[in-house]
């Protein structure tokens, strides 16, 4: 007898011996590296491009990496000090450009707030601005915090900014939000598609040339007719560290005869993007007019 009212409901069919046979030769990924490879896979036949399969790799890697790996260290951070007056330390914020500066008291180690470089409006305004009373309570975390936490309590906090210290309370450097988001969205402008040699230097329409810091030195003389060495290092930021003797950060100015590095990207570990400006051969003494 004919069911008068039949289900919409649809009946499950079995599944052929072909739909079987292909789930046990793919089956589907059962751990992290089988997941990333089944990603780069659709990335190779065009499903998903470059930028999403980066961001998704960064997610990925966010969970292993810790503050140590990441934080900018306590030699390279720009610190303001409770005992200067304002006028002395406000030039020096306006040249690093940062919106946030821990302050310390006394020792570096000595951490007692973040000022927030608005919050010096007041300073103009208010004829009895107290420094120490705008400061906002700095955060601190060990070095061992692992980033997809610390980016939740970033999140959950309304906190952009950390201090991470090491196992004997000494402040050992920073992380600021933007840090561990950049593990995630990288520069997507500056670092992806750099198979090509030719994406590696680029000329700016000023007559400067942004260039990479990956770029290899051989190529970097063959372009700017330079001779740097490569025995020591193999790239160009590897070159300016290695003058320096730690990694440059954003806005350090390096010139090496006959050409002028300026740092537009840079974190902890590497420097990610340069703009090179050929320098003004000198006039000999004698020929300059005087």
């Amino acid at each position: 007898m004919n069911d008068p009212y039949p289900s919409s409901k649809p009946v499950d069919r079995p599944r052929s011996l072909l739909e079987r046979l292909s789930d046990f030769i793919s089956p589907e990924p059962e751990s992290r590296v089988e997941l990333l490879a089944v990603l780069q896979d659709a990335h190779a036949r065009n499903l998903i491009d470059a930028d999403s399969l980066s961001m998704i790799e960064g997610v990925f890697q966010v969970s292993e990496l810790t503050a140590r790996d990441i934080m900018v260290p306590r030699g390279q951070m720009d610190m303001v000090n409770i005992a200067d007056a304002p006028d002395s330390f406000i030039p020096f914020m306006r040249q690093t450009a940062h919106s946030r500066f821990p302050v310390y008291e006394g020792s570096r180690d000595n951490v007692i707030g973040i000022l927030l470089a608005k919050d010096l409006l007041r300073y103009y305004t208010d004829e009895q601005f107290d420094l120490r009373e705008t400061l906002r309570p700095a955060v601190f975390i060990p070095e061992s915090k692992r980033l997809n936490i610390l980016l939740r309590e970033f999140r959950i906090n309304r906190n952009h900014i950390a201090m991470v210290v090491d196992e004997y309370g000494g402040v050992a450097g920073l992380v600021t939000i933007e840090d561990v988001l950049e593990q995630i969205v990288g520069d997507i402008e500056d670092e992806f598609d750099l198979d090509e040699d030719h994406d590696n230097i680029v000329q700016l329409p000023d007559g400067g040339w942004r260039v990479h810091g990956l770029t290899e030195i051989e190529q970097f003389n063959e372009v700017f007719g330079t001779h740097f060495s490569d025995q020591d290092v193999d790239t160009v930021g590897g070159l300016l560290s290695n003058h320096l003797g730690h990694v440059p950060h954003r806005g350090e100015v390096v010139v090496l005869p006959p050409v002028r590095f300026e740092v537009l990207r840079a974190d902890a570990r590497q420097v990610h993007l340069l703009l090179v400006r050929r320098e003004a051969p000198a006039v000999p003494s004698g020929l300059d007019g005087a």
